[in-house]
């Protein structure tokens, strides 16, 4: 599989939500000895240009608002960047957030958007990551996002040293 560094779109939720995953991805990330990475729900992932960063990042403050995304529940899988996750309903205003980076970055790279907040980065056995998932008690229906951000990344993200050499390259508040 080819790995190349790639800019990661990323939509960071309010408070309280924000301090809940935190508090949730640093306890599971002690436990489980695994990183520790931001709260954040990846828009669009695509090419490595700062400068295409920087005109999305605007037009989508320009163009958007705060967004929420409601929950569907908690997920788990075997790939390591989704080993357990609060999975989202995607809505028109997600799309059209990640369409606007699309277009401002030029990107033609085949992004598949399936909205979700990751909550550990491990690989485990599917039979622990149930019994996790089962664990965890997400209190809240809805999420609201203001706050987007580009990360540049190596895609497939596949270890910890991958998850420490994410660098934020801008960041966008989302008034509106």
């Amino acid at each position: 599989m080819s790995r190349r560094i790639v800019i990661a779109y990323w939509l960071i939720p309010t408070e309280p939500a924000r301090s809940f995953f935190e508090g949730v991805i640093n306890d599971l990330a002690r436990r489980y000895r695994a990183p520790r990475f931001e709260p954040h729900v990846t828009i669009h992932v695509g090419a490595n240009r700062a400068n295409a960063a920087e005109i999305a990042l605007s037009e989508v403050a320009r163009d958007c608002k705060r967004v929420r995304l409601d929950a569907i529940g908690l997920g788990s899988s075997a790939k390591f960047i989704k080993t357990l996750f609060v999975e989202f309903a995607a809505n028109k205003k997600l799309h059209l957030i990640n369409q606007i980076i699309r277009t401002a970055a030029e990107d033609s790279l085949h992004y598949r958007l399936k909205p979700h907040l990751s909550l550990l980065y491990k690989r485990m056995r599917e039979a622990a990551r149930r019994e996790l998932a089962d664990s965890i008690n997400l209190s809240f229906s809805g999420v609201t996002f203001d706050t987007l951000k580009a990360v540049r990344c190596i895609s497939p993200t596949q270890n910890r040293a991958d998850v420490e050499a994410w660098r934020v390259i801008g960041t966008q508040k989302l008034f509106r």
